[in-house]
């Protein structure tokens, strides 16, 4: 029907960003994946509460948000649970990826940046989850400080902070990180040495056997 082919357009537009919120929130892809599809039917139920003066992805992420925040609190439960909007000392009052092109850049090349890729998921995730997901609304989908903002319901000053501080936290052991992948880049063992020694000693046995065909017999 016409209204399943706009919620397809609406999930398809914002799939992206909102999976990347929940697990910020999450750090588990089933669970942020679940608590996507949740927060997509609660939002569809509720469609008559949205303002049409509202953006569309600032409402639907702030269902994500708390539908995830939720789910942080039941696996948590008896733990402290510190909401966004919670002070923190020193402050005032995170469609799918595009594939690339792999036809477009060497084979070696695409493998480090798919190594560098997975090293700064791996540090994005072991940031504290108000970091995490502020740093991904701000420096992975490029939301505004006043959008991210609205979406977390803090200060917009708390954003930056934490956008700063966030930062700062990864800056140093990517620093290590990208030292340690750039010693391993374009790697010279396994398949390609064994391929290059292969094939020029062959081709060394090759020329002494063409050579020995060649020369004359040995004077009686």
């Amino acid at each position: 029907t016409a209204d399943e082919r706009a919620l397809e357009r609406v999930m398809r537009k914002h799939n992206r960003m909102l999976f990347r919120i929940a697990r910020s929130i999450l750090n588990d892809d089933a669970e942020a994946e679940d608590a996507l599809q949740e927060a997509y039917f609660a939002a569809f139920r509720n469609i008559g509460s949205f303002q049409r003066a509202a953006k569309m992805s600032t409402w639907l992420a702030r269902i994500v948000i708390n539908e995830a925040l939720g789910r942080l609190r039941k696996r948590n439960r008896g733990a402290v649970i510190v909401p966004f909007a919670a002070r923190e000392r020193g402050e005032p009052s995170l469609e799918e990826d595009a594939m690339a092109d792999s036809t477009a850049e060497p084979p070696d090349a695409a493998v480090l940046r798919g190594e560098l890729r997975r090293l700064l998921e791996r540090r994005i995730d072991e940031l504290p989850a108000q970091f995490r997901t502020v740093f991904i609304l701000r420096d992975v989908e490029e939301m505004t400080v006043e959008e991210t903002a609205e979406c977390l319901d803090i200060p917009p000053a708390t954003v930056r902070t934490r956008a700063f501080r966030a930062r700062a936290l990864l800056r140093e052991p990517l620093a290590r990180d990208i030292d340690f992948a750039t010693l391993r880049a374009f790697e010279f063992a396994g398949e390609r040495c064994d391929r290059i020694v292969g094939t020029v000693l062959a081709r060394l046995r090759s020329a002494e056997a063409d050579s020995g065909a060649e020369s004359p017999d040995a004077p009686a």
